[in-house]
């Protein structure tokens, strides 16, 4: 154990090598849960003496340290086509098995490059091996794992079997092969209960939980310069009062909830704000949700043309926000969910202290709620009771100014920076030789 004690503390001192990471997935770019959660790890991994590499099809890392290989998309045409013959199928093609094989060939080939031209020492895949949004770079990478045993993680957020849409498919064995691979060079991580039994249970591979963090230990600032007309921009009175609903526009958030509670409250200065967009999900689900709000006599604003990534000025010169520009202004967070793998705009809302009107969807209750935080919880639908609940929070300063006090502290315990350096460092240990050698 003296062997194991110090390779630890040569691997977590400042003055260690560092190691080369290279983050692999179909795309590290936008406000996506997956591409704001890689960040965290990559900084946290770039504070501890690490260098880190990125490969997708679609990246905002600038060439000298990522590689941008437009196949790798999930939304590259000749995915879209592969997609269309696989899905919603019980049978596919030779033809379609032809296209598969070569676009995961060509996709490995670039795979071997990546870890050539930066050396990559550690490759982390984020959610590539999950969801099977791209089948033929989940082969490429199964195959590049046998084929050079490099030190691996797989990042799972979410699984193909949580999705109905990959429920009927002409690759089930594919899938069964490297969704994700069995591979006994890769570990697997997760980040709720569930899907660690659930990948037992399935794939019979064990794993470890990581939560999804935020940087409890440093607050954020205060609102700048940049922000001081946002309200304006939505069109807002001095008095009208900021309900916000920090999600994608998809059937899944549940936002009718949330449509409903302003409606329940009853007072015009209450105004539901949605950050996002209807993403790639279509937009039937967005065009229902604005004839009910005006049924309903909701005063709902779609934002998601002015917000962004990055702080910038568009096509048309107006002010790009990011949803961290806006969380400050709002006095509630909506998030009736009726499912997430996780939950980052229940932290989020935690980290800029908002109360928060959730849906008791089963990661919170599992994973999340016996921490002991205070939120409003509906069980599938909106009663009176937290309608009322959600009043007096609005209206009682200090009532609410201890329930968001109360809930930081918790988060920081939980889900801060310092809970994922130790789990990334226990990780990095695990699949270094050094730790089979001295531990074996």
């Amino acid at each position: 154990m003296a062997r194991f004690w110090q390779r630890l503390k040569e691997l977590t001192q400042p003055d260690t090598p560092s190691t080369n990471v290279g983050f692999v997935s179909t795309r590290f770019a936008g406000t996506d849960g997956v591409s704001l959660e890689t960040l965290k790890w990559a900084k946290v991994l770039e504070e501890a003496n690490h260098k880190c590499f990125w490969y997708a099809g679609k990246l905002d890392h600038s060439e000298d340290v990522s590689m941008c290989v437009h196949e790798a998309f999930f939304n590259h045409p000749e995915n879209i086509w592969i997609s269309e013959q696989i899905w919603g199928k019980t049978a596919r093609t030779a033809y379609a098995t032809e296209r598969i094989r070569i676009m995961a060939q060509y996709l490995k080939e670039t795979l071997y490059a990546f870890v050539k031209k930066f050396n990559i020492h550690i490759l982390v895949f984020e959610n590539v091996l999950s969801i099977p949004m791209h089948v033929p770079l989940g082969i490429a990478i199964s195959e590049l794992i046998a084929e050079t045993h490099i030190p691996a993680i797989a990042h799972h957020h979410d699984f193909y079997w949580e999705r109905i849409r990959f429920s009927v498919s002409a690759v089930d064995d594919m899938l069964d092969t490297a969704f994700p691979s069995r591979d006994s060079d890769l570990q697997h991580v997760v980040i709720n209960q569930a899907a660690q039994e659930d990948l037992a249970r399935r794939k019979g591979v064990p794993s470890i939980i990581i939560p999804n963090v935020i940087d409890f230990e440093n607050p954020p600032p205060p609102p700048d310069d940049y922000t001081k007309d946002l309200r304006q921009e939505m069109g807002l009175e001095p008095d009208d009062i900021v309900i916000l609903q920090p999600t994608r526009v998809v059937p899944r958030k549940g936002i009718e909830h949330s449509i409903e509670l302003v409606r329940a409250l009853g007072d015009k200065k209450y105004k539901l704000v949605i950050s996002h967009d209807a993403g790639d999900e279509g937009f039937e689900y967005r065009n229902m949700l604005a004839e009910m709000a005006k049924q309903s006599g909701v005063d709902l604003r779609f934002f998601a043309t002015r917000v962004g990534d990055i702080r910038r000025i568009n096509e048309e010169g107006k002010k790009v926000y990011t949803l961290w520009d806006i969380y400050p202004i709002a006095s509630l967070v909506t998030y009736p969910s009726l499912y997430e793998g996780f939950g980052n705009a229940f932290l989020e809302a935690v980290y800029f202290k908002k109360p928060v009107l959730i849906n008791r969807y089963a990661i919170f209750h599992r994973d999340i709620e016996p921490k002991g935080f205070e939120v409003t919880v509906m069980d599938g639908y909106l009663t009176k009771s937290e309608v009322s609940e959600v009043r007096v929070i609005l209206e009682d300063e200090k009532l609410r100014n201890e329930i968001v006090e109360h809930n930081y502290k918790i988060a920081a315990h939980h889900y801060s920076y310092a809970e994922l350096r130790r789990h990334l460092e226990t990780l990095i240990l695990n699949i270094t030789k050094g730790y089979y050698h001295d531990i074996r």
